[in-house]
């Protein structure tokens, strides 16, 4: 019976280099090639049937995970940053790629999860939505720098509502200040068609899953941070509790421990950027009284307010588990909106 082989992949932008060898650890065949699917299938071939695969989550994987899953191999992905590759003298792609096969032969690879396509589909959508906003928000801040250079005191209760497009044409800027000020004002209108356009399609993609709309039942989230939650996390089955779903967002304090010494630190933010961002937002539009609020409140009494608002948030996320994880957050039941 043929000997099931490890393949490492250095992948890059333009070029990967391949490094096959046996679960002994002899090495069968370093190979560079130029990147293209059908080049990376020919050169899976050689490894025999069902290989296990190692690649490190880099700059556009997806097409090369999704290669070698419809060529039969075992698929595993390399966490950036669960893997220590040492302080080495000599650092090449062939070693890189050597490394990976190892850890992998050896059972001691840290792996990221491989979002299956649909999920990832949905995932461009919620992060382009959000780099959108950013942008959003970058052009309305502009646009009061620019009315605070020419000592505008802004007026209107919302500068970018209708009062407020009255009140920006009648403040008399300067030419090159107010040809600024209009071409930002273009730009934010293109920017909010595109963010309501891409919110209804997020919305039709979420509108038969269970746990997108048990989660808004959580106080300070809506169909935004549920779209967020949902996208993000993905299969919230792969966490075994809700501490490991926290843990793997960044919301949990460090840890190092030697001897008899114990640090806990800042929490790690390690993890998905948008998940902490939606959960930290989501307790600070809290206006009423509930249990995550009481929650943060007695936290910030005694620690501070940042502290009071990640441990809420941490609570929160807890919630979003059981919500995704059951379709119901029982704690919660009769207490939605």
């Amino acid at each position: 019976m043929e000997q099931r082989q490890y393949v490492g992949i250095d992948l890059h932008r333009r070029r990967s280099v391949i490094v096959r060898r046996s679960a002994d650890g002899e090495t069968l065949a370093t190979t560079h090639i130029d990147n293209d699917p059908l080049t990376l299938a020919a050169e899976l071939a050689r490894a025999g049937e069902h290989p296990e695969v190692v690649l490190e989550a880099t700059y556009g994987w997806y097409w090369a995970a999704d290669v070698l899953a419809e060529c039969g191999a075992s698929v595993h992905l390399a966490h950036p940053l669960g893997n220590n590759w040492g302080h080495r003298r000599v650092k090449n792609d062939e070693r890189d790629a050597t490394d990976l096969v190892d850890l992998l032969r050896m059972g001691r690879l840290a792996e990221a999860w491989i979002a299956p396509p649909a999920l990832r589909e949905l995932r461009e959508l919620v992060r382009y939505k959000a780099k959108l906003v950013h942008l959003r928000t970058s052009c309305k801040a502009q646009i009061h720098a620019v009315l605070a250079k020419e000592g505008v005191r802004v007026t209107a209760s919302d500068l970018f509502g209708p009062s407020g497009r009255v009140f920006l044409d009648g403040c008399g800027l300067g030419e090159s200040y107010a040809v600024r000020v209009t071409s930002l004002l273009k730009l934010l209108e293109v920017l909010d068609w595109e963010i309501d356009r891409l919110a209804e399609r997020v919305a039709a993609w979420l509108v038969d899953d269970a746990g997108y709309w048990a989660i808004q039942a959580i106080p300070g989230v809506g169909p935004v941070f549920a779209s967020v939650f949902v996208a993000e996390i993905g299969d919230v089955h792969r966490f075994p509790t809700a501490r490991h779903l926290c843990s793997w967002a960044g919301l949990t304090p460090t840890h190092r421990e030697s001897d008899t010494k114990v640090h806990r630190g800042h929490i790690t933010k390690q993890g998905s950027r948008l998940v902490r961002w939606a959960a930290v937002e989501a307790v600070a539009r809290q206006q009423q009284a509930n249990p995550i609020a009481d929650h943060r409140r007695r936290i910030a009494d005694r620690r501070g307010k940042n502290i009071g608002r990640v441990a809420a948030a941490r609570k929160l996320l807890t919630l979003v588990y059981y919500g995704l994880r059951d379709g119901d957050i029982r704690c919660l039941a009769g207490t939605a909106g």
